[in-house]
């Protein structure tokens, strides 16, 4: 599976100075290369919302592309992975990029998470009327004067204006364009498979899962908890629980042959908070534990 893109990377292919000290930016496109740059498929490691004036190209994310062929705004998140192709030169409008320290606890839960805009099953994509683009344009000026400002509290003021877009664009309504799989339970299942596989492989002890249960997949795929599960038995014969442990243990086997860590570590990385959950997890599903795991590989090796 191909790594994120850092917001650092980004900036270099874009040929721009890394910001180093801010959790916000935002930028006209016009000034950033946008209309001559492409971005191939791939995750990013934080929060974009891009608002297009001017200008065309095509844009693809998750299992779905469009043509961008008028002004348009769009939703995208780390999970999601997304690929831009200018097609025409003169490209307009803003973008603001954010990490997860510029997202605080309230706006997470309240907002982002719940809003179908930032969702690996949701709609990303809407084209805003007349009355509409003129006042996220406005949004998107105020927040370009802000983020300029010594203003202390300049960053929830910042957040505020993200919702305020969020929740305008939640009233438009997304492109019809889009391929819909005659099947709803297969596209329940594949978009759930994708975003199962999107987590690994696990390159770091640091690095821990953020999706570890039906209920949390479920709300990333805006689906209920009951659908995704009857979706996956049907398509696939398993529930939602049974594919996580089977993603989980293939993971933890390749972690205990071919890494060092220790088994704190690896239980760590899998989302577990205590070792000896992990050692019950693994031992159920496997029969014996992570450490008799790991000898009798050694042995075979």
């Amino acid at each position: 599976m191909k790594r994120k893109e850092t917001i650092k990377e980004f900036y270099i292919n874009h040929g721009q100075e890394y910001p180093r000290a801010r959790q916000f930016n935002i930028y006209r496109r016009e000034e950033f290369a946008c209309d001559n740059t492409s971005l191939p498929p791939n995750r990013r490691d934080f929060y974009k919302i891009s608002l297009i004036t001017k200008g065309t190209g095509i844009i693809g994310y998750a299992d779905k592309s469009i043509q961008i062929d008028r002004p348009s705004i769009t939703f995208l998140n780390p999970l999601i992975p997304y690929s831009w192709q200018p097609t025409s030169e003169n490209q307009a409008g803003f973008f603001c990029l954010f990490t997860e320290d510029f997202v605080n606890p309230t706006m997470k839960n309240e907002n982002l998470s719940q809003s179908a805009l930032f969702k690996v099953g949701g709609n990303h994509i809407f084209f805003p009327n007349e009355e509409s683009l003129k006042l996220l344009e406005s949004i998107f000026e105020n927040m370009t004067r802000e983020i300029c400002s010594e203003y202390t509290n300049k960053y929830d003021l910042l957040r505020s204006y993200v919702q305020i877009i969020m929740h305008e664009a939640m009233k438009m309504q997304p492109p019809e364009t889009f391929y819909q799989p005659a099947n709803a339970s297969e596209r329940i299942s594949t978009l759930f498979l994708e975003l199962l596989e999107r987590q690994f492989p696990i390159d770091a002890p640091s690095q821990t899962l953020k999706l570890k249960t039906a209920n949390e997949f479920a709300l990333q795929l805006n689906v209920h908890t009951n659908t995704l599960n009857r979706a996956l038995k049907e398509s696939t014969d398993k529930t939602t629980t049974e594919w996580i442990a089977e993603r989980m243990i293939k993971e933890a086997k390749a972690l205990l042959q071919f890494s060092s860590w220790d088994i704190a570590e690896i239980a760590y990385s899998l989302g577990f908070e205590h070792s000896s959950n992990f050692i019950i997890f693994f031992k159920k599903q496997i029969g014996i534990t992570p450490l008799q795991f790991r000898k009798e590989i050694a042995i075979v090796l």
